[in-house]
């Protein structure tokens, strides 16, 4: 039997950063989606398929195989039994990613492998319907949310630290739009499942929220 943990919630609310550390800590495998749209993105281009050819796109779907992997604590993805984690991080790839991923048939191919690698070993997945369709059956599903103010906050502070100029009052509509996209959206909108553990984090700590969750998991064993 595996244990799996879903985290959901809007952009910016730290899913991924909170899903990372509690995976390391808990010995578990995270599954970075994002990286599996975009491994699936290298192999329509290995093929020379362009992205709006969306009948030979599907035909292909049954070929694909991803399998998520450690190497000294770093994830490593692996099309087809190659290693294609140094290819992913590129312009080109991330557009053809984003593309291809907007079709159904490729989305439903993501759902199937990110479910056949929960079956298979205890993960931590997070995106916005991992409770909800990706795991429903997911031994704990967390909400994690913030307010749009403290998620705009932490958006400006990361880019002013980098020395980057922006405007805080942009970065906050820009949070707002994107959060009123991914819940109206056609296909696997931003949603709370009814089980879900929702966690505002919008005054927590990372650590604290890493607390409170690994409280929740000693509460259902």
């Amino acid at each position: 039997m595996t244990h799996n943990i879903a985290i959901d919630g809007p952009a910016g609310a730290g899913k991924s950063t909170i899903a990372k550390i509690l995976a390391k800590e808990l010995g578990y495998v995270y599954v970075d989606t994002g990286a599996m749209y975009r491994a699936i993105a290298v192999f329509y281009m290995d093929r020379c398929v362009a992205y709006d050819d969306e009948e030979s796109v599907n035909s292909l779907i049954p070929e694909i195989d991803i399998r998520i992997e450690y190497k000294d604590g770093i994830q490593q993805v692996i099309l087809n039994g190659e290693n294609v984690t140094g290819r992913l991080r590129t312009e080109e790839v991330g557009k053809m990613a984003s593309k291809t991923s907007a079709y159904p048939k490729v989305r439903e191919k993501l759902v199937e492998l990110q479910q056949n690698l929960a079956r298979v070993t205890n993960v931590v997945m997070d995106g916005r319907d991992i409770g909800t369709k990706v795991l429903p059956d997911a031994d704990l599903k967390i909400y994690l949310t913030a307010s749009a103010k403290a998620r705009a906050k932490r958006r400006y502070d990361e880019l002013v630290q980098k020395g980057e100029k922006c405007d805080y009052d942009v970065i906050l509509k820009d949070i707002e739009e994107r959060d009123y996209q991914d819940m109206h959206r056609k296909e696997s909108p931003l949603t709370k499942a009814a089980d879900a553990v929702e966690i505002d984090s919008s005054d927590m700590s990372i650590e604290e929220v890493i607390n409170t969750v690994k409280n929740l998991i000693k509460d259902e064993a």
